[in-house]
C-alpha cells in the first residue's frame, strides 16, 4: 500500500503594514537596467510631448526577485483580461511613438453657416 503524496506547506503570506503617510504614485514610464545581480527599474512620469521624465521611484530586485515578480504580473494581467476584457497594445506603430507623441491641437468647431 502506498502513502500519500506528501504536500508542500506553503508559509502564510505577510501582512502587508502600510504607513500613514504613504505617497502613492502614477507612473507611465519605466526604464529597466540590470548588472549579473540586480535589476533596477526607474518608474516615472511624461507628459505627451516633453522630452524628460521625473523619476518617482527607484526599485532595485535580484534577478530571481524579478522573475517572481515577473510571474506574478503576467498572472495578474491574465486575471484582469479575464474579467475586463483584452488590453489591446498598438501594433501599427512603436509603443513609445504612440505614449509620446507631440500634443495634438484640438480641431475647430465647424462652422454652421457652411
Amino acid at each position: 500500500m502506498s502513502s500519500p503524496p506528501s504536500r508542500t506547506a506553503h508559509p502564510p503570506m505577510p501582512t502587508l503594514q502600510l504607513p500613514d503617510n504613504l505617497k502613492v504614485e502614477y507612473a507611465n514610464f519605466v526604464r529597466i537596467a540590470h548588472s549579473p545581480s540586480d535589476l533596477v527599474f526607474d518608474f516615472a512620469q511624461i507628459l505627451p510631448g516633453a522630452n524628460q521624465a521625473e523619476v518617482l521611484a527607484r526599485i532595485v530586485m535580484s534577478p530571481l526577485g524579478a522573475k517572481l515578480f515577473y510571474n506574478a504580473l503576467a498572472d495578474n494581467l491574465a486575471r484582469y483580461e479575464a474579467s475586463f476584457g483584452a488590453i489591446s497594445v498598438p501594433s501599427a506603430s512603436p509603443l513609445a511613438e504612440h505614449l509620446f507623441r507631440p500634443p495634438q491641437s484640438p480641431q475647430p468647431p465647424e462652422d454652421p453657416a457652411t
